[in-house]
């Protein structure tokens, strides 16, 4: 069984522009598309979410020697650039939606920036502090759809040499109770002729995913650290996960409506009614390291 929202699932198809191989006209036509997808649904990701846990922040920020400069990807509305900022003294958040940005969360000490599909790498670069300026690069629930050669290549030009660190992180499944999570993997069956085909990394819980940097011990490449991340997660709150999925509104778009009364029906039934708030857990990994010398 596995969950991926809105984040997971595209927040972030251009965030950086090159990343999505703009190279070509045609993926710079389908990054726009996604973008304009999940725009609609900013709303909902902002509400449904779960909140990655603050330790997490403070190993990433245990494992960089400075901790003057942070560059979130693909930011959305902010969460990890918001937790990241309890250990640095400044946090670039950028993003490709527009949307998702206006509803960012403010931090003092996050600077949120504006990243069109116009935009080159240099310009990137530049914006987000020049080469070998930045301590740390996170990318959560987004890295999968970026063209991994380009935006690899490019975290190395602005890496802090020696002691930067580059984290990418992504959750994929949630547990709830033995009688829900058959009925949760049963709806996720129905979805699958909608979803993109990059999701294949967040299927795989990353295990596949290229990652050819130096490991500092929260997971390598073929091997990433398993995480989970707990959550208080009310019926309601559920309902908007699964609603701001980019199948289920991929597939309302063309006419299917997974979510359905009987659906969530069987839902409320499985969870134990509407009025009940349960524990739950996000299935997530992780894989962090630096740049190779």
């Amino acid at each position: 069984m596995y969950i991926i929202n809105s984040r997971l699932l595209a927040l972030h198809f251009a965030h950086c522009t090159k990343l999505i191989k703009r190279k070509k006209k045609k993926n710079q036509t389908r990054g726009e598309k996604m973008a304009g997808l999940f725009e609609k649904q900013a709303d909902d990701y902002l509400n449904a979410r779960p909140t990655y846990p603050k330790e997490w922040y403070s190993k990433l920020a245990a494992l960089t020697p400075r901790r003057n400069l942070a560059w979130d990807v693909g930011t959305g509305n902010g969460q990890a650039a918001i937790g990241v900022a309890e250990h640095f003294d400044q946090v670039i958040g950028t993003d490709l939606s527009e949307a998702q940005l206006q509803r960012a969360i403010p931090h003092p000490r996050v600077r949120y920036i504006h990243t069109p599909l116009t935009l080159t790498e240099n310009d990137i670069v530049s914006k987000v502090g020049g080469e070998d300026s930045v301590d740390l690069v996170t990318v959560a629930q987004a890295v999968h759809w970026f063209d991994l050669p380009s935006f690899y290549s490019l975290v190395s030009r602005v890496l802090h040499k020696p002691g930067g660190l580059f984290a990418v992180w992504c959750y994929n499944d949630i547990e709830v109770s033995p009688a829900f999570d058959p009925i949760m993997k049963k709806f996720h069956d129905t979805t699958m002729p909608f979803w993109d085909p990059n999701v294949k990394y967040v299927f795989d819980g990353y295990k596949t995913l290229p990652f050819p940097f130096e490991s500092v011990g929260l997971g390598s490449e073929g091997d990433p650290l398993a995480l989970d991340i707990p959550k208080e997660l009310s019926f309601e709150g559920f309902l908007r996960m699964v609603g701001s999925w980019s199948a289920v509104t991929t597939a309302k778009d063309q006419g299917v409506d997974l979510l359905n009364g009987k659906m969530v029906k069987e839902f409320e039934n499985a969870w134990g009614g509407s009025n009940l708030v349960r524990s739950v857990a996000y299935k997530a990994f992780m894989l962090a390291g630096k740049v190779r010398l």
